[in-house]
This record gives C-alpha cells, structure tokens and sequence, in this order.
C-alpha cells in the first residue's frame, strides 16, 4: 500500500510497527484491518500504510500496543450552540412529541457572540480530542468564526445558516414563524460572503457548505437559489428537513406533500445534497402516510441523509428505521447535533437504535457505520482523498491507545472502542500532517480553559434568561 514514490522529497514521520492499523482496500472498496506495519507520511500526505517503511524517516513513533485509523467526519454538528446548552436541554422529551420545553428554553436562553465563541471553542477542542478530524459546523454567522476554525486545527466546511424565518413551538403540535421582510435575502448574502471567505482562507484546510436552515423556515424561491449557487460553485448543500412531527404535518398542509417530496418538486435534492435529519419521512410509523416515497427519493438522486440519533433519542423519538435507508441505497453520513460532540458514542447509538427498530429485520453493522463516518461522509463532501488510510490520502488520522483497560481485551479494535472506549483510547491525532493532539492533551485550543470560559458564559447568559429553573430543572434538589 505504498506510494509510487515512497520516499518523496523530505524526511517522513513514521509510526513504526503499528499493533493494529485500519487501511483502506481500494479493490474492494472496504476498510480492512492490517498487523504489525508502519504508517509514514510526509508533510500532509500518507506515503505508506502498512508493512515495512524503508524511507528515510525523521520522527519515529512507536506503535505497539496501538490502533491507528482514519480522522473521524462529522458531518453535522453546531459547536457555537450545544455545548453551552449542557445541564439544561438533556431531558426535554415531551408527550406531546415535541421538544416544546427545549424551546421555551431557547427563548429565553440567547448567547451572545462572546457566549457563541466560547462554545465553539469548547466544541472544537472536544471534537479533536475525541478522534474527529473533519466537520460541517453549521453555524449562523458571527464574528471571529473562521479564524477560531483555522485556529483549531481541524478540517471544516463552515456552513453558515440562512433562513427566512424564525421558527417556534408553543405546544410542539405546530409551528409559529416570524417571517423576515425581506424573506431571507440578506442573510444570503452574508452567508454568500463568508462562505467566499472561508474557501480562501490562507490556512487552506477551510471550505464551506451552502446551507440554508429548514426546509420549512425558507421560502421555494430561497431554497432553489441556495441549490443553484451550490451548483454553481461545486459547494455541497444541506438543510434540515424532516426532522420533527410538527414541521411533517406542517409542509404537510402548506404543500399537501411531505418536506422531502416538496424538496425534490423543487430541483433541490442531488448528490452534493445532504439532508439532516431525515427522520420523519412518509415511512415513519407516527406519520400514517398514505404513501412510502421519501426513502425511494432519497436513493434515486443520491441525496444523503445526516444521521445524529443522540438528540432524538433523548426527546424519544428514532428513525424509523436505519437499515431500511442503507438497504434502499440511501447514503448515510454521521454527525453529532447535540453534545457530546463524539462520533464514538453516535456511531454506538445508531448500530443500538437501529436494531432496536428494526428488530430481526435489521442489517446494521460495525463496518457500515464506521464506512458513514469516514468514506461516505468524504464522498459526500467532495473528497476522496480524507476518511482513509492510503498512499496519497491526507494525513488525518488518529492513534487510539490499546493499553487503555476500557479498551481491553482487543480481540477487535474498532468494537472495543465504539462499544467500550471511546474517546478515552484517543492517544494523537493528525490534520493535514500536523498533530493537533498529543498524549490525550489538544494542542491547538486549551481545552480546560475553553471549559471554564464555557461555564462562565453560561451562568453569564442563564441570568439573564427568566424561569429557567422552572423550565429546566435540575435532576436533583439543592438543599439550602
């Protein structure tokens, strides 16, 4: 698995004699595992991936008793927003099938940009330290966005949010908007201009994503110029659709089609087209459609779906059902949505969820879902070159340690860390050549800082908002 010229201009940084090393089989299309070999790469380019690296070498890492393996993707996740949400969202499920007390909590719980930084940095920082390497960070647009992206080291297509309309829910039934004057235009074109300036920005491991917000918070006429300019440009495109009961049987009656059919009406699913969440489709037991399309939809244009079972699992709510969506040939790609920002314990939940929906009909497994959250999320986003271990490929990877007990026994290493260790295994990682994290410790962003800036801008924030206690309270009373 070497490069036609192994030993390139420079002197490689070598992981020497590797325990376990997940590779990538071009001929078979499929991550396989590999023994006792090296990884070696110089500058930002694998030059090798197991057996024997006979170049020269100028860092040399010992790799007993390690796994190294591709950087995770993350293909959905909101660092400005979830973390500061900790403590307060958690258990917002509802009998009325809607997170309306989350959104009487974000109502009244508005972070600044000063709050949206330090979120961000905090969700950054804990994404490299749990073996993330690439991310979509979809965010709407605030100051100092880009540069706390290059900062942090990772790989990201910034995914600016535009909408034409603020969305609410009182009951969780139906949706209430507040519809801009202008119906979305100007948030285009600042969405437009940061994504230009994301794509040129000097550090060159930045690109962008075009995004408008909700499939039902956009106008028709927003949502086709938003898939004619990522046409245009080659961006990928995305926007939450189908994510919830109210928004279904509100597209529902303001369509009379379902969002994901009323999407396709409009030219707007395709290959670079991402849907997150998709989980509410006509097929959805809850729904009682007449018809079954949306899954078929999906597969005939190739549009992808974001897949982030956490944030419905803990409203009580699962897509119906996983398996169905890959057998069907929907394109699957991981993400995290919510805290925590680990692509360990989503990859864990959705094999768990899947199955339990499903039941014996299920064909979920270990490899499809590791395949989503690398290979797939790559193709996804344009990219052949990230998500894999080969000659040629970025040097994005992640070195797991195996001595870690949480990861013991390793009869398989990928199982031992989706099921038991997770990111406590994480020992290094890679961007682009560069490592970002060392021995456990992120090098890019102080993370225990990050963390009690983090908490100060949350308690900073939650005095300014009203009832939260009664809206969210604490799992356990405080005794005065």
């Amino acid at each position: 698995m070497a490069s036609e010229d192994p030993l390139l201009s420079g002197a490689a940084t070598c992981i020497r004699d590797a325990s376990w090393i997940i590779g990538w089989d071009e001929t078979a299309h499929s991550h396989i595992y590999l023994r006792d070999g090296d990884v070696a790469w110089a500058g930002d380019r694998l030059i090798q991936v197991g057996g024997r690296f006979e170049g020269a070498v100028e860092t040399e890492i010992d790799g007993a008793d390690r796994l190294v393996m591709p950087g995770l993707i993350n293909i959905h996740c909101h660092p400005s927003q979830t973390p500061i949400f900790r403590g307060f969202v958690e258990e917002f499920g509802n009998p009325r099938l809607f997170y309306s007390g989350r959104q009487a909590f974000r109502q009244g719980f508005l972070p600044d940009v000063a709050a949206q930084r330090a979120s961000a940095r905090y969700g950054l920082a804990e994404m490299l330290a749990a073996g993330t390497t690439s991310i979509v960070d979809l965010s709407h647009t605030y100051d100092g966005w880009l540069d706390l992206l290059a900062e942090s080291g990772l790989r990201v297509w910034a995914a600016p949010m535009f909408r034409s309309a603020r969305w609410w829910t009182d009951t969780g039934q139906e949706i209430h908007y507040d519809w801009a004057p202008d119906l979305g235009e100007d948030a285009f074109k600042e969405a437009v201009s940061l994504m230009d300036e994301a794509d040129r920005h000097p550090c060159g491991r930045l690109a962008s994503m075009v995004s408008p917000a909700q499939v039902d918070t956009c106008t028709a006429d927003l949502l086709v110029a938003g898939a004619r300019l990522a046409r245009e440009t080659d961006r990928p495109l995305h926007v939450h659709a189908a994510q919830s009961y109210a928004e279904f049987n509100g597209m529902a009656r303001r369509n009379d089609m379902t969002s994901i059919a009323w999407l396709h009406s409009l030219g707007f699913l395709g290959e670079r087209t991402v849907l997150g969440h998709a989980v509410f489709t006509d097929a959805h037991p809850w729904m009682q459609w007449p018809n079954h399309r949306d899954v078929e939809l999906l597969a005939e244009t190739g549009t992808a779906v974001a897949h982030c079972p956490t944030v419905f699992a803990r409203d009580g709510t699962v897509l119906h059902h996983l398996s169905a969506y890959l057998d069907a040939g929907v394109r699957i790609a991981i993400g995290t949505d919510t805290h925590p920002q680990n692509l360990f314990e989503e990859i864990r939940m959705a094999e768990t969820l899947a199955r339990v929906a499903a039941g014996t009909r299920h064909t979920i497994d270990t490899a499809r879902l590791f395949h989503a959250a690398t290979i797939e999320a790559a193709r996804i986003l344009g990219r052949t070159d990230i998500g894999r271990l080969s000659a040629g490929a970025k040097a994005d990877l992640v070195v797991c340690d195996l001595s870690e007990p949480s990861a013991r026994p390793v009869r398989d290493p990928l199982r031992s860390l989706i099921y038991g260790a997770a990111e406590r295994a994480v020992r290094d990682v890679w961007v682009d050549g560069q490592c970002v994290v060392a021995d456990h410790r992120v090098l890019t962003i102080d993370w225990p800082a990050a963390a009690e800036a983090l908490e100060q801008e949350q308690a900073r924030i939650a005095g300014t908002a009203p009832d939260l206690e009664l809206i969210a309270p604490r799992a356990l009373p405080i005794k005065r």
